[in-house]
């Protein structure tokens, strides 16, 4: 009886002291390890309890049931694993966090890239249609915060007739539309009228998954160019 009070006692320990290492390299609380063991080098976490985070505690996420973890899990690491090691270093990406109703100030977010913690919080309860596609979108923004000159917005925009203007930002706008045109005319989704940076994730995402529309008309030619162009700037080994 005593030794097994002892190794319960050593599993609480290395389960919480696993938590708090978690907690002082991403500072993301009530974490647990989901996988570790990747090819790519990612290591996968899990809410075991809702967590609240933000310069003004305005990020929400919570906990899954283990069903829903194991089922959303393999298709999310299937499309994680498009990307190398070597890239994923370069973009600086490490964590991928597991929670469900992710939001931020109140409003519901497919995920939210952090490349500073080297994280990506995605929200496996995401529309289901559009699910794999925007794992690829969130991976964009976490490759454009680290390579801002790269991919510069003004170059972009230009690839838009005059008279077209882009938000301020992406929710100050109700352009939120995922589903993919059918005749692009410069842009993939109504979603990709919002900002340059959307459009960008878009257009990446769309390349990423292999959706991209029958009809490619100019426009949209340039900035798949631009974002082809660009990936082999920061990995000339890069593969779409």
């Amino acid at each position: 009886m005593k030794l097994f009070k002892f190794i319960l006692l050593c599993l609480f320990l290395i389960s919480s002291a696993q938590a708090d290492t978690i907690y002082q390299l991403i500072k993301i609380p009530n974490l647990e390890i989901y996988n570790i063991k990747t090819e790519n080098k990612l290591r996968y976490l899990f809410a075991k309890q809702p967590f609240t985070i933000g310069v003004d505690n305005n990020i929400n996420c919570y906990k899954s049931s283990k069903q829903d973890l194991d089922k959303k899990y393999s298709i999310i690491e299937k499309n994680l694993n498009r990307y190398s090691k070597s890239f994923l270093k370069k973009i600086n990406l490490k964590y991928i966090v597991l929670c469900e109703d992710l939001s931020i100030s109140g409003i519901g977010t497919a995920g939210i890239p952090d490349n500073i913690m080297k994280t990506l919080i995605l929200d496996i309860k995401f529309n289901e249609k559009y699910f794999e596609r925007v794992i690829h979108h969130e991976v964009f923004h976490i490759i454009n915060d680290t390579f801002k000159e790269i991919f510069d917005e003004n170059t972009w925009s230009n690839f838009n007739p005059k008279e077209f203007n882009y938000a301020e930002c992406s929710t100050c706008t109700k352009k939120i539309g995922l589903e993919t045109y059918s005749n692009p005319n410069g842009f993939i989704t109504e979603y990709s009228q919002s900002t340059a940076s959307e459009d960008m994730a878009e257009v990446f995402s769309h390349l990423m998954y292999g959706s991209l529309p029958n009809k490619i008309d100019p426009i949209l030619e340039k900035k798949i160019e631009f974002i082809k162009d660009a990936l082999l700037k920061i990995d000339n080994n890069f593969i779409l």
